[in-house]
């Protein structure tokens, strides 16, 4: 059986701590490593609107030594063997450029170097992503309302910046994803237009969970889209 792992903001920076411990224990002082913080766990460690994530995503450069320290941390913390772990550099968001954009967030027993994307860099990458049914649209209003709210607003033009600098085009990033971005800048109203996507977010995943119980082995992530289209007209004809 599969263990699901489930990150709170707290239990995000004891993991990374651990692993600062154990990685220090293990390649010693002379071989640092740094770790950019990708997606959820990002949004999870910078803002308070978001309660938890599934796993780390992350760039690693590291020694060898970073993936039994990864494992035996995972071993010690009842986590699975991924809770760490780079499959976003799989994904349509992942761009070559994340390094070069990061900054540095924090450093963990004087070893290990975690660096972040700013805002509008995250809100790229999930406008690239663009998921329905997990947290993707959200976070791109939860990220501009928690700078809106801090008298630190992000611009249209930095956005622009960010999709091009990291995609080379708007032409790659999904239509639903730009539909998104532009209705909640008009709007402006980005708590009201948070919680219609979160509302959203949660019932297309119970759309999903529904149909993978009835079909099981079926849903494949080229069909979701067909998936939730389908079930949207029968439950609102």
């Amino acid at each position: 059986m599969s263990i699901e792992a489930v990150f709170t903001k707290e239990s995000l920076f004891t993991c990374l701590k651990e692993l600062g411990k154990e990685y220090r224990k293990r390649s010693g002082t002379k071989v640092p490593a740094e770790i950019v913080l990708i997606g959820g766990a990002a949004i999870l460690a910078k803002y308070g609107f978001r309660e938890m994530t599934y796993d780390i995503d992350a760039i690693i450069f590291a020694s060898s030594a970073m993936k039994e320290s990864v494992n035996n941390v995972g071993d010690r913390l009842g986590l699975p063997n991924n809770w760490l772990n780079t499959d976003f550099k799989k994904t349509k968001s992942f761009s070559e450029k994340l390094l070069e954009v990061s900054v540095y967030y924090k450093t963990f027993s004087n070893i290990l170097v975690i660096r972040m994307v700013s805002a509008e860099y995250l809100i790229a990458m999930k406008l690239m992503s663009g998921r329905e049914y997990k947290f993707d649209l959200s976070d791109i209003v939860g990220i501009l309302l928690e700078h809106e709210r801090a008298c630190k607003p992000i611009s249209r033009e930095a956005i622009d910046k960010a999709v091009i600098e990291l995609y080379e085009s708007w032409e790659v990033v999904p239509e639903n994803s730009k539909q998104l971005l532009d209705e909640a800048l008009i709007s402006g109203d980005y708590e009201e237009v948070y919680r219609e996507i979160r509302k959203s977010e949660k019932e297309s995943k119970e759309i999903l969970l529904d149909y993978e119980k009835a079909n099981p082995g079926t849903m494949k992530t080229e069909n979701i889209g067909v998936i939730l289209e389908k079930a949207r007209q029968k439950l609102y004809k």
